[in-house]
């Protein structure tokens, strides 16, 4: 009788997880349609408050977006795409680092322009995003949004898979947990 071994670390699980989604857990029109946009969307990491519009993001804000890195690391990411504001662009630092991609400003006044620019646009996007765009932009893609963001939750990835079938979503979790 074969026993399993433990996956280790949530970080390995989560990559491991990802790595199923990405080739081998797509619905099958997701397959078979080579021209598939994949989005994926998080909200920025925690910010740490400095009594500004503007804030940049903390520690703990600096470790999830390290985290976010790493797990789309493997994920083929072929755009990034930040709101102008200092959290959303510190979170998509690090992936911008790792892949050498800029990060192409957008304007989460106008989600629906931006998501058809998305749809029409092929590759693997990362948008870095709110709490309060987030979601509405995974709706304004066909996708499933969820329930609202809460204030302090910052755990969510959002895979949004276009085809010419529509549109499927995956929400996971990432980093400390939201414990609301």
């Amino acid at each position: 009788m074969r026993r399993s071994r433990p996956l280790g670390s949530v970080a390995t699980l989560t990559r491991v997880v990802l790595a199923l989604l990405a080739f081998g857990a797509l619905p099958a029109p997701a397959l078979a349609q080579a021209d598939a946009v994949v989005i994926y969307l998080v909200r920025h990491s925690e910010r740490a408050e400095d009594g500004t519009n503007d804030p940049p993001i903390s520690q703990a804000g600096e470790e999830r977006s390290a985290q976010v890195a790493m797990l789309l690391q493997d994920a083929g990411i072929t755009h990034i795409h930040t709101t102008d504001f200092k959290r959303t662009r510190a979170t998509g630092a690090p992936t911008s680092a790792m892949t050498g991609l800029p990060m192409e400003l957008y304007d989460p006044r106008d989600l629906a322009a931006f998501a058809g620019q998305l749809s029409r646009t092929p590759g693997r996007h990362l948008v870095l995003g709110h709490s309060n765009t987030t979601p509405q932009l995974v709706e304004a893609l066909g996708g499933d949004p969820g329930t609202p963001i809460e204030e302090m939750e910052y755990d969510r990835l959002y895979i949004v898979t276009l085809t010419a079938a529509g549109a499927s979503t995956v929400l996971l979790r990432f980093g400390s947990p939201y414990e609301g």
